[in-house]
This record gives structure tokens, sequence and C-alpha cells, in this order.
């Protein structure tokens, strides 16, 4: 059908070419078309063909399509006029055709020809995704929307939704910060200030909100965000990378609600990709804890970066098996070694590294739920400081280059078990790095967002169950960072670290837990305090209401990276270190669990329980402390 039209255009074109050509003499007009139009017709359906304009989704016609009208229409009408040179002396005469020349074919009458059929051809592509709309659209009510964002994203994704005649959405207006574009069209779309969305939301009934914006700082993000969840709006995203769309349209679903993820995560991390590549490439590269949250990112990433072995290390089998799934199928990784084990089994860890003699260890081995830790005292020793002080102390034996740990803030100035363990791996690690060989290296973060256990999939999970969202206490806050973000920086630290360092991460402003369980809620669909309830349980057994990433004997020194600090280095005598760790680990088979915490204690002085029932060697220590 469209080439039938095209072709009827352009025979329309050719009489209306031949009539301004001889000044509307009929008698001339009908004597071209009638010497010359099969030609041309002929010519003209071969270029179609050859081009096929008339392959074209019709709701979609766009600026692709115009240029194989122009490539056909220019290379037919080229032909004409070539044949003209060409054959023009060897042409008939026609008396009452041409009083100058008498030819069949007219040089002008081909090149105003071509610019009417471009312009009308180009006119019904234009016009075909309205007519489409017209003719063949289902009447149904749609989903009025708003876009922010008048941008070039912005103006896309009007028009596709405008054009698709499937489409759920119907758009109704447009919000943007520039207020050169206030009160003027997009798409026929009227542009407005922010300050008027109580009005919009009223007058057109808006249901839903898309933030059509590539680049937005993330407070401006979340300011747009809380404006609309104020107003009821379910907030949708487009993905930066659907922003450029072929030419087969965009499809709704790659629009996702907006999550707490994408509010609190900072600017994207520039990764020092050279210097990673230089030290990973052709190097066996082990990762303890690699089946959990931090580990498998980072087996993920360093497979990119081609090492000689990738060596996963993890006593949890189904993550492992599905990892090394996804690194061979996904990554196009092969050279993947997969091992079961447990980092407190010296044995078998030592057989580890007999058989793979790696170059980088990765220790993202540990316990770190605070709770269950602050219940199982030795288990936090065993795993977090025994297993620590097995794979650093192999790592020195065979030769391994770099050491790096995975550490976490808790572990400054802790209040728990579980955070006072992991200071006791942090100096026993920095203590090994007077060894020499091996660099000992330390990173340290905060909460990672997405990990297993983590506040935010428990709080979508009440959400789901219907509540009530469960907040231990009401001024609670935390450092929050991605999976990706904290592996990359893990990485960039490995590759910038010379031993001995503990290096800490940007982790942003600290976010209050309550805040984010409201906004949670709202990004849901739901009023917090009246849909769903929020109820405060009051703090866990060692949890404290602020993090910190410095201990009271620390300062921090800045690097080449924007987003990582070092830790002013405490130097900790080995021997010293080594021997209160080995006393402690003595203790975990005889000795119940109140003389283990005390001893962990005495090694991190620091270390002072919080709503625990360890606080009571706290109180006596302190009668010891007062009576001496």
């Amino acid at each position: 059908m469209i080439l039938g039209i095209d072709l009827f255009i352009s025979s329309f074109c050719y009489v209306l070419a031949s009539l301004l050509r001889f000044n509307f003499d009929g008698n001339a007009t009908i004597s071209l078309i009638s010497a010359s139009f099969i030609f041309f017709i002929l010519i003209r359906l071969v270029c179609f063909r050859w081009f096929k304009t008339y392959s074209v989704i019709v709701r979609f016609a766009g600026s692709a399509d115009l240029k194989k009208v122009f490539s056909s229409l220019l290379l037919s009408s080229l032909i004409m006029l070539i044949f003209i040179g060409l054959f023009r002396p060897f042409q008939s005469e026609y008396p009452g055709l041409w009083r100058s020349h008498g030819f069949i074919f007219s040089y002008s009458v081909v090149i105003i020809e071509f610019f009417l059929s471009l312009c009308l051809i180009s006119a019904f592509r234009l016009l075909m995704p309205y007519f489409f709309n017209l003719w063949f659209a289902e009447k149904k009510s749609r989903i009025n929307v708003l876009v922010i964002g008048a941008g070039q994203l912005g103006a896309l994704i009007s028009k596709v939704i405008q054009n698709d005649s499937n489409s759920k959405y119907a758009i109704a207006a447009i919000l943007d910060d520039n207020k050169d574009v206030h009160l003027k069209q997009l798409n026929g779309i009227p542009v407005y200030r922010p300050e008027f969305i109580s009005k919009i939301v009223e007058k057109f009934k808006i249901q839903k909100a898309i933030v059509a914006i590539n680049n937005i700082s993330l407070q401006r993000k979340n300011e747009f965000v809380e404006m609309c969840l104020d107003h009821d709006l379910e907030v949708l995203q487009v993905p930066v990378n659907t922003a450029i769309m072929e030419k087969g349209g965009f499809d709704e679903n790659q629009m996702k609600p907006i999550n707490i993820e994408d509010l609190l995560n900072r600017p994207s991390i520039i990764l020092g990709k050279e210097a990673i590549k230089n030290q990973i490439q052709q190097k066996t590269v082990l990762v303890t804890g690699g089946a959990g949250s931090i580990g498998s990112e980072l087996a993920r990433l360093i497979s990119t970066f081609k090492p000689k072995d990738l060596v996963i290390l993890d006593q949890s089998e189904s993550p492992l098996v599905n990892l090394d799934l996804e690194i061979r199928e996904e990554f196009n990784f092969t050279d993947l070694h997969s091992v079961i084990g447990d980092v407190c089994d010296k044995s078998r860890m030592e057989g580890v590294f007999a058989e793979f003699k790696p170059d980088i260890v990765f220790h993202a081995a540990a316990y770190k739920h605070v709770p269950i830790m602050e219940r199982t005292p030795r288990e936090a020793v065993n795993v977090n400081i025994s297993g620590t002080k097995n794979i650093a102390d192999l790592a020195h034996r065979y030769g391994v280059q770099k050491f790096v740990m995975v550490s976490t803030d808790k572990a400054v100035n802790p209040t728990n078990v579980m955070g006072a363990s992991k200071r006791i791996a942090e100096m026993y690690v920095q203590s090994l790095n007077d060894h020499k060989g091996t660099q000992y290296i330390t990173t340290r973060f905060g909460n990672v967002l997405g990990s297993n256990g983590s506040v935010v999939p428990r709080f979508r999970k009440q959400i789901e169950q219907g509540g009530p969202v469960t907040v231990t206490h009401k001024d609670i806050t935390r450092y929050f960072m991605t999976i990706p973000e904290a592996s990359q920086l893990v990485l960039e630290a490995a590759t910038m670290g010379k031993g001995g360092e503990i290096f800490l991460f940007d982790m942003g402003e600290p976010v209050r837990i309550y805040d984010m369980a409201e906004k949670i809620i709202k990004l849901s669909g739901f009023d917090p305090h009246k849909d769903i309830e929020i109820k405060v349980t009051g703090l866990r057994p060692g949890e404290k209401l602020i993090e910190e990433l410095l201990t009271t004997t620390e300062n921090s020194q800045p690097t080449h990276h924007p987003k990582i600090t070092i830790a002013s280095n405490q130097e900790f005598d080995y021997d010293e270190v080594r021997a209160g760790v080995e006393d402690l680990i003595e203790l975990l088979d005889n000795y119940p669990d109140e003389i283990i915490v005390a001893a962990m204690k005495k090694m991190v002085p620091e270390y002072i329980s919080n709503n625990s029932q360890f606080s009571a060697i706290d109180k006596l220590n302190k009668q010891i402390s007062s009576i001496d």
C-alpha cells in the first residue's frame, strides 16, 4: 500500500512538473507523458524497491525513513538525467512538443518533479504515524503521566509514547528547571515550571511521573522524586542506556519504578582500568567468600580484566555454582576454578594455596550480622579472626604479592562482637605488613545496599506482607554504598596500595533509616503511617546509633582517587598481636562466651558493648580500673 501511494505521488508530481514547465500547455504535457511516463514509473519502481522505502513500521516512521526516500528519489532522478544526456541526440522529434528542441524528455521536468516528490512523500512519511493512530488506534483509556525533563531524552520519550497507539500512557505535561522552555510546547505538550506541579496534577489528573533527564544531580533527582511522592505519584525512570532508541520503537517495559538505590547512589566511579588491568592480567587471583555479595561482584569485575586464573572460594555450594555458570556464560571467562572450602579449615586452605599459588588474594569471607554474632561470639572469632589469620599467614608463606582484606565501619570504636572481631582482624593484617614480601591492604566501608540480609530487601519484604516496617531506633543512621560501587573501590584500593594501609571509601552523607523506610513505602505506592505502619522496635544487641569510619586514634589522608582516603597508619607489633590472637583462638574450645569477649576487649580497649549482655564486662573492668 505504501509503495502504491509513493508511486501515485510521484506520478502526480510528474504531471504537475510538466504542467509547470510548459505553462499549463495541455497538448505539450500530454505528449510528454504519453512518451515517457512508463519509463519514468519503471525507474521509480526499481529505485523504491532497491532502497525498500516501503519497509517502514508506520507508527514509528521518522528520519531514517526520510533518508531512504531521499536516496531513492535522487538516484532515480539522476538516472533520468543521465539518460536524457546520453540519448537525447538519438531521440525522435515531436514537433508539437517543444518548439526549441522537441525531445521526449526534459531536464527541468525531472528536476522539478524531484523536489515536488521529495516534499510530498516526506510529508506523507511524517503524517503516517498520525494517520495510523487515527485509523487503527484502540479506543481505550490511558493513564495521564507527567514527564520530568524537556531535554533530548524527555523529547524522545514524549514523542515515542505519543506515536505508540498501544501505549497505556498519555503525556499531559512536562516539567523542567530551564526557564527558557517554560510556557512553550514540546511535541505539542506544554512545559511548566516545577512549582506548578500541584495545579498540573489536579488539572490533568496525573497518576504517574517519568524522570527523563540524562544529567541530573542526585540532590535534584531526590527533590523531584520527593515532589512527586508528596502528590501521590508513582515515579518511573528511563535507564540511560535506553535513551537512544532504534526505529523499532521504545518498549515501555524499559521504564522501571525508581527505587531507593537510585536515590542513595553517588555519581559513577571512574576506575583506573589500565592500572587495574596491569595488576590483574595474567595473574592468579583468589577471592575468599566469593559467593557472597561483595565477593561475587569482585569475581565478576576481576574476570573482565582477564587474569590467568580466577579462584573463587566459598563454603556455600549453590550460590557458588550459580556464580560459576554466570561468569562462564555471561562474561565468557573460562579460566575459572570454583572451590568449596571453609577459611577456618587450615589444612584445606593450605591445599588450595599449594594447588593454585595465587598472586593476589581478596579476602571477603566473614560473618557480618551484628545480632547473630552477639549471640555466638566464638563463631565470630573463629571465622573473622582465625579464618583471616589462616588466609593471611598462607599468603605470606606462599609468596602472594598482595593480600586485600574487606573490612567494615563497624570495626571502628566497636560496640559489638562482630565489629570487634573485624578490628582484631585488621590489627593482625596490619602487623603482618612488617614481613617482607606480601603487601597487606585493608579496605573499610559501611553498609552495602542490596547485600544479603541488608535493610532494604527486608523493608521491601515487610511492605509486600502489608507491614509493619520495623526500625530499631528513630534516630539511627548508617552509611550506604551499592555493591558495584564498593567492589570497584576495593579493586582501585588494591591497585594503589603499597602495604599497611587501611583505605576508607567515601560513603557520602549518613542516611537516617527511619527516613529511608518512609521513602521506600512511598516508592512502593503506599502512604507511610496510614497504609503501612512504621514500628520502632528498639536497638538490637550490639547496635549503635551512629557508625564511624575512623577510630579515635586515626586520621585520614587523601589519595589521588577522590572517593578513597587512607587512615593514618597505626603500627602494631606482630609478635604481640599474634600472641593475643592465638590466645583468643585457644579460648574457643574450653571457655564461655564472657571470657572470649573479655579477651577481645583486652585487645581492643575502645570496644565498649552497647545494649548487650556483655556490657557487664565493661562495668567490671571499670570497677577494676578504679580500684587500681
